[in-house]
């Protein structure tokens, strides 16, 4: 692990496009687990893609909702992940079996989610139009948490950095910093514009580390305050924000901020454009725009809890951010000192004798007695990295990654499985909710052998005064997913495969066409000689490819 290294080397914060990650449906939401191994993001179709972080590769797609995925948020062992679809219903799943424990249905839009930093039992969920609520996970119960102004209701909140207080702003520019267990008002204080005329609150975001937090404004500045100086200021107090970021030359509107790993850098996103401004937190100088592909539209930005990377979304692709990593291959001397040219190297007499025998014998102090000490080589250190401030050890229990099972493209084929016939009820496979890639949707799920999926509870959370029309904002905004739906990802189905491929096969008499173009002759699942003699004088795989001779003799003499 380089953890370690990533502070003392000049500066900590992408510099260029790293590549994309393509889920095939649109994302529209995303979020890193605490350590940055895991990457969740939200599609419009309702499913969830899990990505291996370091291999970037899909490590599980849980199908989640029925309708686009709109806010995500990971537990914090990792074992748990809270999801929000714009149908107004919230669920509760487990990363590893893709079962969903647990559904709450609202009467109205969520706009955002977030699990308690430290207690596994509670959810924060920010309604459209309502007071946020507090939901407690093992009895099903809801808490609605109190406002400065009821006839006010735009109102976000978030967990502070460990959970102890929870912070809700309006659209007068109203703060409130509630005790989470006893929901008693703490301290409060209003954001305004220089003069005495207030603006709406849009997000508040915490850094991970340190106790700083932003608050994202509609008059387009970003504050950053400090957590103890807001507490020590007490209700209605007046604390001077630390930072006030904005971009002055084009007045750019702000999508979303967040904090970098280490809460040194402030990156947010336009809300015009794919560009991503990143601050330094203690100065307050723009030290970098990143920008996308022109025209595309940010939807979601997230830094990596660790490292200097940062995942954005726009037009339904995942774009990773990185810095420029520079290989070197310079020369070095024997004392590791950077050679620009050759040097002549004088060797010593005794360099590499296993005995120095001139040497004389003088008391060993600093290295050479480190030299004789035994080295720990059987103990793990914690990393640092992992660990919170009032942490020591790392929790052995989280869920850092996740296995990932071999796909079977076609079980009918599969020489060393069971026989075609008997395929469709032993094939053993996932729940119907979860799986690991697209082959799964022909399997069915067998009722013989499998113990049967307890069903998810579902509980309707029942908000007074609160309108039951309203649209989410990601349906309601131009651009919006519907319109991008046919463009984004890649074609599914037969109906992208005959763009691709205008010449199908005829298929022989007798032979059996499946769905997706392959022709394979008579004989159950094309298992028997009559199947592979028909693909034979065929000579075509699935999507019409051409197969050579010299392979279909082979495979025909191996499997008669």
């Amino acid at each position: 692990m380089n953890l370690e290294l990533l502070e003392s080397f000049g500066q900590n914060y992408p510099e260029e496009a790293d590549g994309t990650l393509d889920c095939i449906s649109m994302a529209l939401t995303c979020t890193f687990n605490r350590w940055g191994t895991l990457l969740a993001v939200g599609c419009n179709d309702g499913r969830i893609v899990i990505w291996d972080f370091l291999t970037r590769g899909i490590a599980k797609i849980i199908s989640a909702h029925i309708h686009p995925v709109c806010s995500l948020c990971w537990s914090r062992d990792g074992h748990k992940l809270v999801s929000a679809s714009t149908d107004n219903i919230v669920s509760l799943w487990d990363v590893l079996t893709g079962d969903c424990d647990q559904r709450f249905r609202f009467p109205s839009p969520i706009l955002k989610l977030q699990y308690h930093p430290r207690d596994l039992d509670k959810v924060l969920v920010c309604p459209m139009k309502s007071a946020p609520v507090l939901l407690t996970l093992s009895d099903s119960k809801h808490v609605v948490l109190p406002v400065d102004d009821d006839s006010d209701l735009n109102v976000v909140a978030a967990f502070d950095r460990r959970g102890e207080y929870i912070y809700t702003g309006n659209a007068k520019g109203k703060i409130l910093v509630l005790n989470t267990d006893t929901q008693d008002l703490v301290a409060s204080f209003r954001v305004t514009t220089g003069t005495s005329n207030t603006t709406a609150i849009k997000s508040i975001e915490f850094a991970r580390k340190g106790s700083c937090f932003l608050i994202n404004t509609a008059d387009r500045i970003i504050r950053v305050y400090d957590g103890r100086e807001i507490l020590t200021c007490g209700r209605d107090g007046e604390p001077e924000p630390m930072q006030k970021l904005q971009d002055l030359v084009n007045r750019t509107p702000w999508k979303r901020c967040c904090f970098s790993g280490d809460g040194e850098y402030i990156v947010a996103g336009s809300a015009r454009q794919h560009a991503l401004y990143i601050w330094e937190k203690s100065i307050g100088n723009l030290v970098k725009i990143l920008h996308g592909t022109r025209g595309e539209l940010l939807l979601d930005v997230a830094w990596h809890p660790v490292r200097p990377i940062i995942a954005s979304i726009s037009s339904g692709v995942v774009s990773i951010w990185a810095q420029n990593q520079v290989e070197n291959w310079s020369a070095f001397a024997p004392d590791f000192k950077e050679l620009d040219e050759n040097v002549e190297y004088e060797e010593r007499e005794s360099e590499f004798d296993i005995e120095d025998e001139d040497k004389s014998e003088p008391e060993q102090t600093g290295a050479d007695a480190a030299e004789d000490e035994e080295v720990d080589v059987t103990s793990v250190d914690p990393i640092v990295a992992f660990c919170s401030s009032d942490e020591e050890l790392e929790d052995f229990k989280a869920l850092l990654y996740l296995p990932i099972a071999p796909e079977v493209e076609d079980p009918e084929e599969n020489p060393f499985g069971p026989p075609p016939d008997a395929a469709g009820q032993t094939t053993p496979v996932e729940d119907g909710s979860a799986h690991t890639g697209s082959g799964d949707k022909k399997r069915q799920p067998s009722s013989e052998g499998v113990p049967p999926k307890k069903k998810a509870r579902t509980t309707t959370i029942e908000l007074q005064g609160v309108p039951s029309d309203e649209v989410h904002p990601l349906l309601g905004v131009k651009g919006d997913s519907k319109s991008k739906k046919k463009t984004a990802g890649r074609p599914k189905g037969s109906k992208g495969k005959e763009k691709d491929f205008p010449f199908r096969p005829k298929p022989y008499r007798g032979d059996r066409v499946y769905p997706d173009g392959a022709v394979a002759g008579g004989g159950a699942g094309g298992g028997g000689g009559g199947g592979m003699k028909g693909r034979a004088e065929g000579g075509l795989t699935a999507a019409g490819s051409l197969v050579s001779q010299s392979y279909k003799q082979h495979d025909i003499g191996g499997l008669d």
